[in-house]
């Protein structure tokens, strides 16, 4: 047993997140400094998250074939380049609004990749480490949660000395730190490098694996309820933190230091939510315990945001949000990683991330143009009315129940002719819940379900 390739990916994922957690909030508050637009704002929230939906989708068998140690690397490296570009080519003088718009796209084409690759390793990692998936998926989450809330805080400070742009250049350092931890510790570990593939590709055994993942999907009714939920929850995140957060931040809260400080409360609260459920949160009922969390950490950010133009209340409301935000991940991770069969899990992540991640772009594109329409208070309040009906749904439909029980057997996938792009044994799993927000161009959201709140 080693533990060297679980605490690299952990370090990787601590470097990536930080760093993304700066263009989170360096690419709305750079568009709103060169235009003045929180439409603009919106559209290129859209941009960047349109690309990770295809991505998510299409990228669970590929992932496997070419093996997840060198689609993280990959993955890191190209998001440095696209990001890294922006400060660059602002300094140049030759920065052009689509020019923001296609290097945001790329980095939301390939990021969402490289989380899946390292999150989908975690059962294999775990085992190595001589740990359980609960223990290692609640510490790969707080880690997490942690880098957030250290990348907030140190964003706010960066735009604040030294502008938006110095933001995005160190976080195009970081993902390349990112690279080369992942590169050199994953090396030897069977699960991070390319699976056997039954004969020669072709799109018909691709389009077969994409099928199982979605057959699955669809004949589990826990699971495609939560993405369903987690799908609306994460496009109104996004609005918030593409857009909501930070024209607020901007018209009333005081500047970058502020929303930087606010988001870091939020993370440093969703870390300590995460380890006290790691604690003591198996002893509770995973509903109610989720249900309540869901509604704590979303629609309170909104209505609070609305009727305050000081930091504090808006403050310890993020508090409590993060603190209710923080089980999320370990219970969704947990419920995710009985009931999808290790063979299955790449394919199955692909898809449920793609449909989790569905909204986000509209989230976005939608918050722009309705701070510009109707104002950001109005929008505000739309966006929370509607969070909270979606948070509603685990006390409504039937298929939640079964969160408290035993995981019944896995529904068999349906018979499929021979397939020439791969075989069924590429084994994974699904990293879960993100809530906090997709920073605009690398996305972030792992695998599987990921609420998205901020």
């Amino acid at each position: 047993m080693s533990r060297r390739p679980f605490a690299a990916v952990l370090a990787a994922n601590t470097v990536s997140i930080a760093g993304s957690s700066l263009t989170l909030i360096g690419v709305p508050w750079f568009v709103l400094q060169t235009t003045g637009s929180a439409g603009r704002a919106g559209v290129v929230a859209f941009c960047a998250t349109l690309p990770v939906i295809v991505a998510a989708l299409v990228g669970g068998p590929v992932i496997d074939r070419i093996g997840r140690r060198r689609v993280s690397a990959a993955s890191d490296l190209i998001c440095a380049l696209s990001v890294g570009s922006i400060p660059l080519l602002q300094h140049a003088g030759v920065l052009e609004f689509w020019m923001l718009c296609a290097l945001m796209a790329v980095g939301g084409l390939v990021h969402t990749p490289g989380l899946t690759a390292r999150g989908v390793l975690l059962p294999s990692l775990a085992e190595h480490a001589g740990t359980t998936v609960g223990r290692a998926a609640s510490l790969y989450d707080a880690v997490s949660r942690g880098a957030r809330m250290i990348g907030a805080a140190l964003a706010g400070v960066l735009i604040a000395a030294f502008g938006a742009e110095s933001a995005l250049l160190v976080d195009s350092a970081t993902f390349a730190v990112s690279a080369l931890l992942v590169t050199a510790f994953l090396r030897g570990v069977p699960a991070a490098e390319p699976q056997p593939a039954a004969g020669k590709m072709s799109f018909a055994g691709y389009r077969a694996e994409l099928a199982e993942g979605w057959t699955f999907l669809t004949r589990t009714r826990l699971l495609a309820g939560i993405t369903l939920m987690v799908m609306m929850t994460n496009g109104l995140d996004q609005g918030w933190s593409a857009v909501l957060l930070p024209v607020h931040g901007r018209e009333a809260l005081g500047g970058a230091t502020a929303v930087g400080l606010l988001v870091s409360l939020f993370g440093g609260f969703a870390l300590l939510g995460a380890l006290l459920y790691g604690a003591w949160g198996e002893r509770f009922s995973r509903r109610t315990v989720y249900t309540a969390a869901f509604v704590l950490c979303g629609a309170p950010r909104y209505v609070v945001a609305a009727f305050t133009d000081t930091p504090l209340p808006l403050a310890v409301t993020m508090a409590l949000s993060g603190l209710g935000a923080g089980v999320l991940n370990p219970i969704l991770s947990s419920v995710i990683y009985e009931r999808v069969p290790d063979e299955l899990r790449s394919r199955v992540a692909g898809v449920t991330t793609a449909g989790c991640e569905l909204t986000m772009p509209l989230g976005g594109l939608a918050a722009g143009l309705l701070a510009d329409g109707i104002g950001v208070t109005g929008a505000l309040l739309l966006f929370g009315g509607t969070y909270l009906l979606a948070t509603l749904a685990p006390l409504v439909f039937p298929a939640w129940r079964t969160m408290e029980r035993a995981p019944e057997p896995a529904p068999e996938p349906a018979p499929e002719p021979a397939r020439s792009f791969g075989s069924a044994d590429s084994a994974d799993s699904v990293d879960v819940s993100r809530t906090e927000p997709a920073p605009p161009g690398s996305a972030r959201a792992a695998t599987a379900p990921r609420p998205s709140a901020s």
